[in-house]
């Protein structure tokens, strides 16, 4: 018994099977948060990430890069999708490390500082809202932002950024695209009750997943699924289609979502008909 018990402290995640839906190029590190904690992991991507249409827009900003005060990047996909246009045109990444550079959160910090960039400004929440807070008191009417950032997200940095008198320019870095990896899989999984817990990195994750079911079949998992989403932006998206958030760290990021799923279920009996209050 003491040997059972030692072994769920350890991997409280064993016997749970969780349904990642991050990109797959994206997923691996959340993957092994998981499986390390002792989860079966069911990988059903709901999207993929995709160069936007054209690079037009993208390119002309980073042969004007001296022109701009700031550079804010939202997302790794951002910092990764701009070092391949730098490549292609054989720019440096000093062109923007000499220029003051905001991230929005320490992932998207990290994926700098390997390009040698150093981020003036991180949030301590990681979103848009507090990304505008931080920036409200070092930006003027006198800056002009570069936004490198996905085809179609919220609108709230750029609206807030702009009532301060910012020029703000916003470029496509990247697209996602729903796809339906493994649905099919994913659907049997569920409708067999083998699943503990869907979760959601991204509303593109939480709502590509949601529109793949029926009203029906996601009130039929209420109460039966946890659904871990990574932030509070990811949890209203998910609500919109009936999934209450279960699971949210306190810090927007995978390996605080990991742990949050991991605390969540150890306090669970393994065969309670009843889940805990939402984990946060």
């Amino acid at each position: 018994m003491a040997r059972v018990t030692r072994a769920l402290v350890e991997r409280p995640l064993e016997g749970r099977t969780i349904v990642v839906t991050r990109a797959r190029a994206q997923a691996q590190r959340f993957v092994q948060l998981l499986e390390a904690a002792g989860a079966r992991v069911l990988q059903a991507p709901t999207i993929v990430i995709e160069p936007p249409a054209s690079w037009e827009l993208l390119d002309t900003a980073l042969a004007a890069l001296e022109s701009f005060t700031w550079v804010v990047f939202t997302s790794v996909n951002g910092v990764a999708m701009v070092d391949r246009r730098l490549a292609a045109r054989g720019l440096p990444w000093a062109a923007i490390a000499r220029k003051r550079v905001a991230a929005i959160g320490p992932a998207t910090a990290d994926a700098l500082v390997e390009h040698g960039v150093r981020v003036e400004l991180v949030p301590t929440e990681y979103r848009a809202e507090a990304l505008v807070e931080r920036l409200r008191r070092v930006v003027g009417p006198a800056d002009r932002v570069l936004l490198p950032r996905a085809k179609e997200t919220r609108d709230v940095l750029v609206v807030e950024l702009r009532r301060l008198g910012v020029a703000v320019t916003e470029v496509p870095a990247y697209q996602t695209r729903r796809i339906d990896d493994g649905v099919v899989r994913l659907r049997e999984a569920l409708a067999a009750g083998a699943v503990d817990a869907v979760t959601f990195t991204s509303s593109s994750t939480a709502r590509n997943f949601a529109e793949q079911f029926s009203d029906d079949e996601r009130s039929a998992w209420r109460g039966r699924i946890a659904v871990a989403s990574i932030g509070p932006i990811t949890a209203a998206t998910a609500a919109e289609y009936g999934l209450s958030t279960d699971v949210m760290p306190s810090e927007y990021t995978i390996p605080a979502l990991a742990r949050a799923l991991a605390d969540y279920f150890a306090r669970i009996p393994r065969n309670a008909g009843r889940r805990p209050r939402r984990s946060e």
